[in-house]
């Protein structure tokens, strides 16, 4: 399955009847099991229906860095963000990828 960013912001948590989907790397993950860190009111809720891989690279919860973007990333902040994908690929299935 293919999503375009609009699409993936609809699995965001808000309607109880759709699963909850994060991307990284532009893989969407189903994070439905972890409702309580990705749903609303959760720890991590701003990464909910969103690419959220330079977020987790920079280990930040700020607006402006939840995006697909890897531009001006160091080499750590890279690690950071695999060692994040490979947590996400043990947890959580991969359903789809975010269409450019």
């Amino acid at each position: 399955m293919e999503l375009t960013p609009q699409q993936l912001s609809q699995y965001n948590g808000t309607d109880p009847s759709k699963p909850i989907y994060v991307a990284v790397k532009g893989r969407v993950y189903d994070v439905t099991t972890g409702k309580s860190f990705y749903g609303p009111g959760g720890p991590y809720a701003m990464f909910a229906g969103k690419d959220a891989s330079r977020a987790l690279a920079k280990m930040s919860k700020n607006d402006d860095d939840i995006s697909p973007s890897l531009d001006g990333l160091s080499d750590k902040e890279i690690g950071v963000l695999n060692d994040w994908e490979n947590k996400f690929q043990a947890k959580y299935p991969v359903v789809a990828r975010v269409l450019n």
